[in-house]
């Protein structure tokens, strides 16, 4: 006979813009609200959360407008707390090493945000940590389960791309400087000491994306830059912006393939979405946005011909047809949420484990050896 359970998750940091939006508001709370997750045996799971925060206020506040009645600033109290199982953490990087560590000596699973650590050796210590406890652990990955790159996976699979050459990403908005209107996203982005800088943002992210769609990055050149010195924080203070707003790279991946990513908060979006991924094969072309991918096989490319004194008479739009949705898209979050539920109720290996953090972190740390020797850059297999 099926049972239906409780799980208990300990959620350090959701106060924040992506603690509170993606993983309580869009993920947790709609599990919960559609009966929990269905195990392979037949159970079921539901979510049981805490709260967990540094600002008691903030956490009363957001306990009320959730309806999640749990919640402590006492970190240690749900962590000695066996019914809690599981130890997310959405805190600013540099706080998220020493409690995952904690959380381990508890035993408990460990589900993260990116980037785990400030630098590939704390995040590897953090993955032998994990494997040592025995434990289920897993870092967050989303993009690879938006609508858009689940239809481009979808489009690769088929053989659509024939050889593929090379993959263009364009990423990125304008992020407001916080005096005249306010920021859209928190200061310490912007300060290096704080563990900001768009690098190791998205460089973990553009890691498991290339990894997982297209071939492993063997080699990075990049070039960094700040280039809005100055911004106000949440308290209305002028600071002086110490990390990178923008970042520039070309990666080499396995098999040939030529990867070129512009990640900025300092640029206005004339493309279709703020994220849009390209890429161009032998037998066809596909770009894909956040929830939608466009295909343009070979026999329906138009044969354009250089001539700046003329207007084109191709619309470069046309002659592209959308992927059509095949199946329901949840939210990337929360669709990640459910397979590292389900895993960490059959205690079985989850795939998107802290190892794929430590790559993540290698690969902005290669980045920015890149931007500071203003050469290419290697990246060596991580030695365990």
């Amino acid at each position: 006979m099926s049972r239906i359970r409780k799980i208990g998750v300990i959620m350090n940091g959701v106060t924040g813009r992506m603690g509170t939006n993606q993983h309580l508001l869009r993920s947790i709370l709609p599990i919960i609200e559609q009966g929990g997750i269905m195990l392979s045996n037949g159970d079921r799971i539901i979510p049981d959360p805490v709260l967990v925060g540094r600002s008691e206020d903030k956490l009363r506040a957001l306990s009320s407008r959730s309806g999640v009645e749990n919640f402590t600033t006492d970190l240690d109290s749900v962590l000695k707390d066996e019914k809690y199982s599981i130890y997310f953490d959405a805190q600013t990087t540099e706080r998220r090493a020493p409690s995952v560590l904690r959380a381990l000596e508890y035993g408990k699973h460990i589900y993260c945000e990116k980037p785990s650590a400030l630098d590939s050796a704390t995040a590897l210590n953090l993955y032998h940590a994990a494997e040592n406890a025995g434990v289920v652990h897993g870092i967050v990955q989303d993009k690879l389960w938006l609508p858009g790159l689940v239809k481009l996976k979808t489009v690769r699979d088929s053989g659509f791309f024939g050889d593929i050459l090379s993959v263009r990403g364009e990423f990125g908005y304008w992020v407001f400087e916080g005096d005249t209107i306010e920021a859209q996203r928190p200061s310490w982005n912007y300060r290096k000491e704080d563990g900001g800088g768009i690098i190791y943002d998205m460089f973990c992210h553009w890691r498991y994306v290339l990894d997982s769609l297209f071939g492993n990055v063997k080699a990075v050149s990049a070039v960094g830059k700040t280039h809005i010195p100055y911004r106000v924080n949440e308290k209305g203070e002028r600071y002086a912006c110490t990390a990178e707003d923008a970042a520039y790279a070309t990666f080499e991946l396995e098999g040939g393939i030529i990867a070129q990513f512009n990640s900025s908060w300092a640029v206005r979006v004339r493309r279709d979405d703020l994220l849009t991924i390209q890429v161009d094969g032998t037998k066809g072309s596909a770009v894909a946005t956040l929830g939608k991918c466009f295909i343009q096989p070979y026999n329906a490319t138009p044969m354009n011909v250089w001539n700046p004194d003329i207007d084109s008479s191709i619309n470069h739009f046309d002659g592209w047809q959308e992927v059509p949705d095949t199946q329901k898209y949840e939210n990337a979050f929360k669709a990640q949420w459910e397979l590292f539920l389900r895993a960490a109720a059959e205690k079985r290996l989850f795939e998107w484990g802290l190892m794929a953090g430590v790559e993540g972190i290698q690969l902005a740390e290669k980045g920015i050896e890149s931007w500071q020797k203003r050469q290419w850059v290697d990246i060596p297999d991580i030695l365990l």
